[in-house]
């Protein structure tokens, strides 16, 4: 009998003791400032990185470009009086504001997207001035000129470099010219007459960027088209001087020259825009 209550109370004390470093164990791992293991701190979730400035999420980059093109205008317009068959007109850069007959527009956009871009540029000019003659047959005049120009190119980035880039494509100038001319009696009476055509010439374009450091950089535009599908040639060249304020904004400064030779059944245009150019572009 002893022998057996012996083993029974031995067994006994091993069962609590057993019981008891379990309970122990799991009330540390509940509450482990009591001297338990603690738990695995929570993975938080990382917010997505910001695009970089001038990107916007979906990847597409939006360049405005608002700018002030001080053009001397020089055209040839051809009409279909004996006496006068082409008529010279000519503003000098200085004194296109005191020519306008109305409220320009000028400003270009560009929807970028990888290695693509679709560049657009728009021209409203409206622009008046005298005629000088020899005061025989007719005794002075006027003509204005109003020219709508809008250009739509597709760029591909050949070259994208921190440095530098290199981009071509092709595209198209849409041309809306109209005008009208009044020469003033002398021999001959009075004389008016209107004017206006509606082109499209295809184009092929080339652009390049370099960066000189401090925040300065160079561009280069030129495109050329026509070709006798419409206009008999069509081309014009851009070189601005780029400082960057901001990695949003970026001041240019520089010269423009865009020239057309056209003519049809009833009409014959020969004009030449060039000047300094003065713009700003923002990045979106």
């Amino acid at each position: 009998m002893r022998r057996a209550r012996k083993f029974i109370m031995t067994v006994l004390a091993v069962l609590f003791a057993a019981i008891g470093t379990g309970a122990s164990d799991a009330y540390a791992q509940q509450y482990p400032a009591l001297g338990g293991p603690s738990p695995p701190a929570p993975v938080l979730s990382q917010p997505p990185a910001p695009p970089p400035p001038g990107m916007l999420t979906s990847g597409l980059q939006v360049i405005v470009t608002p700018y002030l093109w001080l053009a001397n205008v020089n055209a040839a317009i051809s009409t279909p009086l004996a006496r006068a068959p082409v008529v010279d007109t000519s503003v000098g850069a200085f004194q296109l504001l005191g020519h306008l007959d109305g409220v320009p527009f000028l400003g270009s956009v560009e929807f970028r997207d990888g290695p693509f871009s679709l560049l657009g540029d728009v021209i409203h000019l409206p622009v008046g001035t005298n005629i000088t003659t020899r005061n025989v047959f007719f005794n002075g005049g006027n003509a204005s000129l109003t020219t709508n120009i809008g250009t739509a190119v597709l760029l591909f980035h050949a070259v994208d470099q921190p440095v530098q880039s290199l981009d071509g494509g092709v595209g198209f100038r849409a041309w809306g010219v109209s005008s009208e001319l009044t020469l003033n009696g002398g021999l001959l009476p009075t004389m008016s007459v209107n004017r206006s055509a509606e082109w499209g010439d295809p184009l092929i374009a080339v652009r390049y960027h370099r960066e000189l450091g401090n925040g300065f950089g160079l561009t280069a535009y030129g495109d050329l088209g026509g070709f006798g599908v419409a206009a008999h040639v069509d081309w014009q060249v851009v070189g601005t001087l780029d400082y960057t304020l901001k990695p949003w904004v970026a001041l240019r400064l520089g010269y423009r020259s865009l020239n057309v030779t056209a003519s049809g059944s009833d009409f014959g245009y020969n004009v030449h825009m060039k000047g300094p150019i003065l713009g700003a572009t923002f990045r979106f």
